[in-house]
């Protein structure tokens, strides 16, 4: 029986399972109340990396080279619409009665389509962590009865948009409860086999979970030794003193850094940060340094749009940035990634649902507003 096994999307997922996975070490070192959790299972833990959203690149093999994982393995995750017979039973009847009876056999149907291409025997693992269950993943599980542990997909982020409850608006309290039972599947710590929902912060949540448990990640972070931190550095950065270089840009200058999204269409996407470079390309009237640090699922030619820039790799989680000592930036833009974790600037601006009411409707982006009970 095999220790632990992460299933991540994005780097995001995998610096959150590196957090984990430090604080299981320093546990043991400590020999806490839970050492024997984790006392022989150092570097016993699998690391899954999905394709399916996010190239995850050469961090694959450096993952392998580290000593945190005892394996790396890659998952040719595939999307239901990667499934032809799975698009009648998405349709809407316009009977809720027709709907459910369509949903559950779209549930079952689509785990065991998705079996071929799992790439683990989950059932070999003690304790299972899947980051964004809401992914087909979520649906194989459940589909084979194993449960797992939850976590959320980005910082903060059900405060920002509940998909469980959006994505299953209206008779939410009905919906929740065919998935208590099996019959149907809800992500984010509705769905019968998820043993419990790991996000930062509940205080901040309008809609309770009985399965959500508080893991706040500063207390993560602020475990990691110096020794943890250069690990994760070599895991993540693929050439640092390249790195270095750009960052060492401009320190005589005010200097501005903005972060990429994956927002809308590429033409209104340019837009957008065209706007946002005109916008914050001065501090206190002075002129700026700007940068971008790109977002791993923006591929957007950022090199091009914007050539007297400077364009920061989107090949790994920005809180890395964190671990480089001596870096200060004067501001930090962003649109919907939650900041909150960032030590390295002085003045951190969140832009959120008005700023972008000015680039799309308002309903596809402002979705807990058009939650319904």
């Amino acid at each position: 029986m095999h220790e632990r096994i992460y299933v991540c999307h994005t780097f995001y997922h995998v610096y959150v399972a590196c957090l984990k996975e430090f604080h299981i070490m320093h546990e043991a070192t400590l020999g806490g109340d839970k050492a024997s959790n984790g006392s022989n299972s150092i570097g016993r833990a699998t690391l899954v990396l999905s394709k399916m959203s996010n190239k995850f690149g050469s961090i694959v093999q450096r993952a392998r080279e580290c000593g945190l994982f005892e394996e790396v393995i890659e998952y040719d995750e595939k999307e239901d619409t990667f499934f032809p017979e799975l698009k009648p039973l998405r349709t809407n009847t316009g009977s809720l009665v027709k709907n459910m009876i369509n949903r559950i056999r779209f549930c079952k149907r689509f785990g065991q389509l998705q079996e071929k291409y799992i790439p683990v025997d989950f059932k070999k693992y003690k304790d299972i962590y899947v980051f964004c269950d809401s992914d087909p993943i979520g649906y194989y599980l459940n589909y084979k009865h194993i449960y797992y542990h939850a976590l959320e997909d980005g910082l903060n982020c059900i405060k920002y948009g509940d998909t469980a409850r959006y994505d299953n608006n209206g008779h939410f309290k009905f919906k929740a409860f065919m998935s208590a039972i099996g019959l149907i599947f809800i992500q984010n710590g509705y769905g019968k086999y998820c043993l419990d929902m790991e996000v930062n912060d509940i205080s901040i949540l309008d809609y309770p979970c009985k399965k959500y448990i508080e893991v706040p990640r500063k207390d993560l972070t602020d475990e990691l030794q110096k020794a943890d931190k250069e690990l994760m550095l070599k895991l993540f950065i693929e050439n640092m003193d390249e790195l270095k270089k750009q960052l060492d840009e401009g320190k005589d200058k005010p200097r501005v850094l903005i972060l990429s999204e994956p927002l809308c269409e590429l033409p209104v996407r340019k837009q957008i940060f065209t706007d946002l470079v005109n916008e914050y390309s001065k501090v206190d009237g002075k002129d700026a340094i700007v940068m971008i640090k790109q977002h791993p699922r923006d591929y957007l030619d950022y090199n091009e749009l914007f050539p007297d820039l400077i364009i920061l790799s989107g090949n790994f989680p920005m809180e890395m940035l964190n671990f480089i000592e001596g870096l200060k930036f004067d501001r930090l833009v962003s649109v919907y990634t939650v900041v909150d974790s960032i030590k390295f600037v002085d003045e951190k601006i969140f832009l959120g649902d008005d700023f972008m009411d000015k680039y799309e409707a308002p309903e596809i982006h402002r979705i807990n507003e058009q939650i319904k009970d």
